[in-house]
């Protein structure tokens, strides 16, 4: 992971972030740790695949292989 990439995990930690999975998933949440591999820690998650239907899934450890993408707060 390039230090860019860190420095701005570094400041997304506390705030809410979209997170893109292998397979389509779609969540909200809280970014509360990270570590080199991209593995995650989120609180306060919901599911938002389907906009019409979120369902709040709580805190979630993410393994990094299944993240696609990480789209941080607005600054």
């Amino acid at each position: 992971m390039s230090e860019m990439t860190t420095q701005i995990l570094q400041e997304s930690l506390g705030k809410t972030v979209l997170v893109r999975l292998k397979g389509g998933k779609s969540l909200r949440a809280k970014l509360k740790g990270f570590d080199q591999h991209l593995n995650l820690v989120l609180d306060e998650t919901e599911d938002t695949t389907d906009p019409e239907n979120t369902k709040k899934l709580g805190i979630l450890i993410v393994r990094g292989d299944n993240v696609v993408i990480i789209s941080p707060p607005p600054r």
